[in-house]
């Protein structure tokens, strides 16, 4: 079912998260909403591992408010976040290599034909909605029974992506998709990325190293830096080089080049 665009389906509101004595995450507000893509940039080290990792359920925040649909949640599990819409696609896929492609998409929640114990696998119908599921958002496979592991890196995410949507993904959070794939296959993935959040509905968090890419899709921004948000933004509030530089460390960069005396 197509959500209302801009509805917010997840609000984090100064969320911070510590192992121990050690402050991982401080005061962290980050909306996501129906229909929109909010990419997530920063180093290795920024915290976006953790991030995300409270919002599909694997953390817990240590304080701060973490809402869906406007209530208080406080998953104590990946399952949990999953029953309400909130799946993680993260970059080594829970795909079968030596299994068709058919197969990867209904990993672990095969139809049947059938009474136990003689069900058996309905792999006409699956085989259907696999094809179906994958058109409609623009991806053509040839051959469904090929093995899923001799498509393209792309090919490989867009699978993934569109089983996540299938099975009632609302909010579908993505760990750096394209940081292995090449130009070609980074441009089918980003492209499936924003008909997915335009056509389902869908409220994506785009999670990137990437700021040309996170531009090419993003709705919203938030840069992390040492486990805070340093810039949020709006697509209309700041272009492409604004985002490059933020990335690069702004401020500091500069004070740097003048330390050094360029």
């Amino acid at each position: 079912m197509t959500q209302q665009k801009g509805h917010p389906l997840i609000r984090l509101t100064d969320v911070s998260k510590s192992f121990g004595p050690i402050d991982v995450l401080r005061g962290i507000n980050l909306d996501v909403a129906a229909g929109e893509v909010c990419c997530v940039l920063g180093d290795n080290g920024a915290g976006k591992s953790t991030l995300i990792n409270i919002i599909a359920g694997l953390h817990q925040h240590t304080s701060g408010r973490y809402t869906v649909d406007g209530h208080d949640v406080r998953f104590g599990s990946p399952r949990e976040a999953l029953d309400l819409g909130i799946s993680a696609v993260y970059q080594h896929l829970a795909l079968v290599p030596l299994l068709p492609v058919w197969r990867n998409f209904f990993l672990g929640s095969e139809l049947t034909r059938g009474v136990w114990p003689f069900a058996r696998l309905d792999k006409a119908q699956m085989k259907e909605i696999t094809d179906q599921a994958l058109q409609n958002m623009g991806i053509v496979v040839k051959d469904l029974e090929q093995p899923v592991g001799t498509l393209s890196g792309g090919q490989r995410q867009c699978v993934a992506i569109a089983r996540a949507i299938h099975f009632g993904a609302r909010v579908l959070i993505l760990d750096e998709p394209t940081a292995a794939l090449g130009v070609k296959q980074s441009g089918v993935v980003l492209k499936y990325i924003s008909r997915a959040a335009q056509e389902s509905g869908v409220g994506v968090v785009f999670i990137t190293h990437n700021p040309h890419h996170a531009y090419m899709v993003g709705d919203s921004f938030a840069i992390l830096s040492r486990g805070e948000i340093d810039l949020r933004a709006r697509r209309e509030e700041l272009s492409v080089d604004d985002l490059i530089y933020r990335m690069a460390g702004g401020a500091e960069l500069e004070s740097l080049q003048h330390e050094m005396g360029r």
